[in-house]
């Protein structure tokens, strides 16, 4: 009977997906009336994670006729939200009229507002209809819903108004009509900025116009930006040009706006433009110098040295002197932003990387490392996530040792200590989700999978940097090895994890450890016997169990090269063994390393190292013979047993 119901939903939830308003009706007859509102109100999962009642995908998918259907023959209960996508989001607790919206279709709108649909009913991230209306720039929607009290000024949870987002995608009817109807243009997201700021950094021009013809002001973001800047920042020069006609905006700022417009030219990696970018320059430098009795003069930033201590240049004259000049241009540019934008902005590192970036395409290396380790530094002083930028250096220190350039160990060094940082905050705010019912949970949730992500990530790149760290220690000084062991037993200290529950040991024996593509693989293969020894020497725990409870010697016994890469196994096996690494652990299965391993060869080397102590002994009887212990052995030794494989813990 479960299976039969089971099937007519199914059909119920496609008819409606897919517009069969006839066939759906059909369907609904032949189920008994007590049980037609709940059919029609039942969700539906999809395996791509959607979740919507045959309302809400009928609304989605802009089906009228089923939209019509349901509302005038059966009772669907209009404020049901479901989870749908739209253009790659993930929309939580959207209702069918948040779909209809979204999609843009009017008359869909018309049959649910008709019907009693709550006009302002909002997702889980407090998105209502008409703020959807106006992300998707449909003017009909916007104007309908807004006549049907619809409330313009509600707020996402960013505090990102309707005003907020037809002015960030450029939608110059429906501002003019939020504007006509009392929208705020002077609102600020939680992030500080207004509509003014969204329409100059994304370059509409008329947008910005309609805007001040409501008295937007300008003012400061969080990050210190007004509209112009945030205009030069993402090199819109129609609208830095039209803001410096703009009386109220003082002239230090338009100065720096043209700066920053000239700079972020000069090393934009979507939209660089050297000659505009040093244009630019020349028009703030002529400002600076535009009355000669009172010139604006530049404060300095101190010499930077991945700038190659350039000193910005402070007269017309020096300017010119460098206009043929590309090098000189582009550290003049980086020298700029980082003294208008200030260390604190996000968005001065991505100018550096792209620049390190040439620099490592025309076998610059020792400059793309100056570049990127700054930026590294930037980041990570201001604690955004820097997995990418990790794995970056990664894959340039294994270019340069597979072309044989030769890699400094004091870069590789640095490297590995943010790494180590990095995944120290990662394990710091490794926080479970809440209950369920909180509201908060998805995001929680959301966040800590995208958390588990990157340490994953952070935990592989550790990895490439030790094993390319091993092909530099033969030239590092005594105190300079002293050093990356004390820093290698920090790293093991964090007791860091894959999900499931492999240590950087582990994935130093595994066979299966993902590397990346991009000249890493070149330099970085696994098993690698001497990364797994510097582990060893520096801490590592050689008994430590993932989630299967196999060791590393379990992992390492399953390699299936044995005899192509006998020594490695030999190596590794050896190694763990002659550091404490039980012979006789064993996994979930109960196997012990030698009842697991893959090949003749494997057991052949683990039974030359096979010399079990009395306490193993032991331990094995208390396995073997299921014996309680817990409460009965000193505490030091129950973790002993556990490693041999249960006993009974309590009597």
């Amino acid at each position: 009977m479960y299976e039969l119901r089971e099937i007519l939903k199914n059909r119920v939830y496609y008819a409606a997906k897919d517009g069969m308003s006839i066939a759906l009706y059909t369907l609904m007859s032949e189920i008994e009336k007590n049980d037609v509102n709940q059919v029609i109100n039942e969700k539906f999962s999809e395996d791509d994670g959607q979740e919507c009642t045959p309302l809400i995908v009928a609304a989605r998918n802009g089906h009228e006729r089923v939209v019509r259907m349901l509302l005038t023959k059966f009772n669907p209960d209009l404020e049901q939200e479901g989870t749908v996508k739209f253009d790659g989001y993930v929309i939580e607790g959207a209702s069918a009229l948040w779909c209809a919206a979204c999609a843009g279709n009017l008359n869909i709108c018309k049959s649910l507002v008709k019907a009693g649909a709550d006009v302002n009913h909002a997702t889980k991230t407090n998105s209502t209809p008409l703020r959807a209306a106006c992300f998707d720039g449909r003017l009909d929607v916007v104007k309908y819903l807004t006549y049907h009290k619809a409330d313009l000024h509600i707020a996402n949870k960013y505090n990102n108004t309707c005003l907020m987002i037809a002015s960030y995608k450029g939608h110059l009817d429906v501002v003019s009509f939020l504007l006509e109807n009392g929208a705020n243009p002077n609102e600020k997201a939680l992030c500080g900025a207004t509509a003014l700021h969204f329409a100059a950094e994304c370059g509409y021009v008329d947008v910005v116009k309609e805007l001040l013809q409501y008295n937007a002001t300008f003012s400061n973001n969080d990050a210190g930006m007004t509209p112009i800047k945030a205009a030069a920042e993402r090199t819109r020069g129609d609208v830095v040009e039209y803001f410096l006609e703009r009386l109220e905006i003082p002239l230090e700022e338009r100065i720096e706006a043209l700066e920053l417009l000239g700079a972020s030219y000069a090393n934009d990696k979507e939209n660089y433009d050297l000659a505009r970018g040093y244009k630019y320059m020349h028009m703030s430098m002529e400002l600076r110098y535009s009355d000669p009795n009172n010139p604006v003069r530049k404060i300095l930033l101190p010499p930077i040295a991945a700038y190659e201590d350039w000193v910005e240049c402070q007269t017309l004259y020096e300017l010119e002197a460098i206009e043929e000049n590309t090098n000189s241009l582009h550290m003049e540019a980086l020298t700029i932003r980082e003294r208008i934008l200030g260390t604190q902005n996000p968005e001065v590192p991505h100018p550096i990387i792209y620049r390190g970036a040439v620099f490592a395409d025309n076998a610059r290396f020792d400059r793309c490392l100056e570049l990127w380790l700054h930026a590294l530094k930037l980041r990570q002083r201001n604690y955004v996530s820097v997995v990418k930028d990790l794995l970056r250096f990664a894959q340039v220190f294994s270019q340069m040792l597979h072309v044989g350039v030769k890699v400094t160990y004091s870069h590789v060094f640095d490297v590995l200590s943010a790494a180590i940082v990095e995944l120290e905050r990662n394990r710091d705010k490794l926080v479970m989700p809440g209950p369920k019912d909180d509201p908060e949970t998805v995001m929680v949730i959301y966040s800590f999978l995208h958390l588990l992500d990157d340490i994953e990530s952070n935990m592989t790149t550790t990895l490439y940097l030790l094993t390319i760290l091993t092909k530099l220690l033969k030239q590092c000084s005594e105190e300079e090895k002293f050093d990356v062991n004390r820093m290698i037993f920090t790293l093991n200290q964090l007791q860091v994890t894959l999900r499931d529950g492999q240590s950087l040991l582990h994935l130093s024996c595994n066979s299966e450890t993902p590397v990346d593509d991009f000249h890493t693989n070149d330099i970085c293969k696994f098993p690698c016997a001497e990364t797994t020894k510097l582990l060893i020497q520096c801490g590592a725990n050689v008994n430590a169990m993932d989630d299967e409870r196999n060791t590393p010697l379990h992992v390492i016994v399953n390699y299936h090269k044995a005899v192509s890469d006998f020594m490695t196994l030999h190596s590794i096996i050896t190694d763990l063994t002659e550091n404490g690494a039980h012979l006789d652990c064993v996994n979930k299965r109960g196997e012990t390393p030698l009842e697991s391993s893959a090949t003749g060869v494997a057991e052949i080397i683990l039974k030359t190292q096979m010399k079990l102590s009395l306490k193993c002994i032991a331990a094995n009887a208390v396995r073997h013979h299921r014996l309680t212990y817990q409460g009965q052995v000193p505490q030091a030794l129950e973790s002993f047993i556990e490693l041999h494989g249960p006993g009974i813990k309590k009597a």
